[in-house]
This record gives C-alpha cells, sequence and structure tokens, in this order.
C-alpha cells in the first residue's frame, strides 16, 4: 500500500506546482502587456503647418474635384553651402596634386623563368580577351598582373574568373598611377 500511495503524493505535488507556475506565468504576461500599455512614444511633433494646403473645386463640365496644392516657399535659416563649398574646393586642388592612388592588381605568375611568365600571359589573352597582362621583372622573378583596380571589390570579379584558369592568382595591393 505504501508504494500505490507515494506516486499519488508526488503527482498531487506536481500538479500543484503547475497550478502554481500557469497562475504566475499569467501574472507575468499581464504585468508586462500593461507596462507596454503604458508606455508613451519618446518623440512627438506636430509637422500639420509644413505640410501642403489641398484645396478643392468643383469643376463645372463634369462636376469633378480637381486638387490644388498650395507650395509654401521657405528660404533656409542655417545653410553650410559655403563651408561646404570650400572644403570640396580644398579636397578638389589636393586630388590635382596627386600622382598616385592605393588600390589593387591581380597576380597571376611570379617565377625565376621568363618562358613561363610568357606563356601565362598568352594563356590569359586566348582565354580572355577583354584583360590585358603586364609583365614585370623584379630582380630574380618575373611577375605577370592584370589590371588595375581601385577597391577591392571592383577587382574580385576578375579575381575569381582569373582563379579559375590560374591556380596561384593572388590579389595584390598596388600603387596605382593617375592618368
Amino acid at each position: 500500500m505504501l508504494t500505490e500511495k507515494q506516486p499519488r503524493e508526488k503527482s498531487r505535488s506536481t500538479e500543484g506546482s503547475c497550478v502554481k507556475f500557469s497562475w504566475l506565468f499569467l501574472f507575468f504576461i499581464l504585468s508586462l502587456s500593461t507596462s507596454v500599455w503604458g508606455q508613451k512614444p519618446a518623440y512627438t511633433e506636430d509637422l500639420s503647418s509644413l505640410r501642403p494646403k489641398v484645396t478643392a473645386e468643383v469643376g463645372s463640365k463634369k462636376d469633378t474635384i480637381k486638387n490644388k496644392i498650395e507650395v509654401v516657399r521657405t528660404t533656409p535659416r542655417y545653410t553650410v553651402n559655403a563651408k561646404v563649398d570650400q572644403v570640396l574646393d580644398s579636397i578638389d586642388r589636393f586630388n590635382l596634386t596627386r600622382r598616385f592612388v592605393d588600390g589593387y592588381t591581380i597576380q597571376i605568375y611570379s617565377g625565376q623563368k621568363k618562358e613561363d611568365a610568357l606563356s601565362a600571359s598568352k594563356k590569359l589573352m586566348d582565354a580572355y580577351a577583354d584583360l590585358k597582362s603586364n609583365i614585370q621583372y623584379q630582380q630574380p622573378k618575373f611577375k605577370v598582373t592584370v589590371g588595375k583596380y581601385f577597391t577591392r571589390l571592383e577587382a574580385q570579379k576578375d579575381f575569381l574568373r582569373l582563379k579559375r584558369l590560374f591556380s596561384s592568382t593572388i590579389l595584390v595591393p598596388e600603387r596605382i598611377m593617375i592618368k
């Protein structure tokens, strides 16, 4: 008999805790919902004075309503146009003195054999006629590079195309001369 009473007592205690939990959960939800309802918007402003005024006229022929919009002209009070023009002019003067800009190029070959560099350049020309290669010799290596890009994003499209053809393709940061 003791074995039968023990499980019943445990089930009654778990039922009681479930009821308590459900009441607590209901109280929690109600308290959250009332706190949200009581909140006011942080910022309010009446902009009705700035909206265009619409007047309605009744047409004589078809009795249609035509809307006329009254345009309100305002003069700017806090303009910074002169200051912005000065800053833009100084940037323009600085850009006129610049000869180089930081950019990227794609390197498809780097090695000590001139024949391999020439064959890589020919292979590129056969596969992609729109891309032009440049062979450079920096002792003791020959480098074959493609393109001049101002951002990494611009270079990414051609980089992915060349990666299929040349497995050793890398994107190299380089200073690009502005013409």
